[in-house]
């Protein structure tokens, strides 16, 4: 991930991770993130099947905070970020999320709240998920 052509986050095998916070968020959102994160087990173990998790494959996170996800374009042709947490809200919350991350003994590299960053990205596998409470 870049920002005006610096490096300022790179891993290799784990998950890319856009995350965006509502009005409606608080911390407990962020623990339940974090702990659904360091448990998913996506990974392959030796039959092929997704059984692994981050931790099982020394994996890392690379989180991206997202606002665009809570963005509604069912009426019209902008769309409405009414849903999405103001930056005094969702900043500290995305803060709390890289720590919560980090606490559970998880590689945690990040881009800058509200930067324009550019994202490459290696899709190993078929797996996208949305996780919502």
């Amino acid at each position: 991930m870049t920002i005006a052509g610096e490096v300022v986050g790179r891993i290799d095998r784990g998950f890319l991770v856009l995350v965006g916070f509502t009005q409606l968020d608080a911390d407990d959102a962020v623990t339940w993130m974090a702990e659904k994160i360091v448990g998913l087990r996506l990974f392959p173990d030796e039959a092929g099947r997704m059984n692994l998790a981050l931790g099982d494959v020394g994996g890392a996170v690379l989180v991206v905070s997202q606002f665009t996800l809570y963005g509604d374009a069912r009426k019209g042709r902008r769309p409405s970020f009414v849903d999405a947490a103001d930056p005094d809200q969702a900043v500290p919350l995305y803060e709390a999320f890289l720590e919560a991350l980090r606490a559970r003994g998880l590689r945690v590299e990040a881009g800058v709240f509200g930067a324009h960053m550019a994202v490459d990205l290696v899709n190993d596998g078929p797996v996208t998920l949305l996780l919502e409470r």
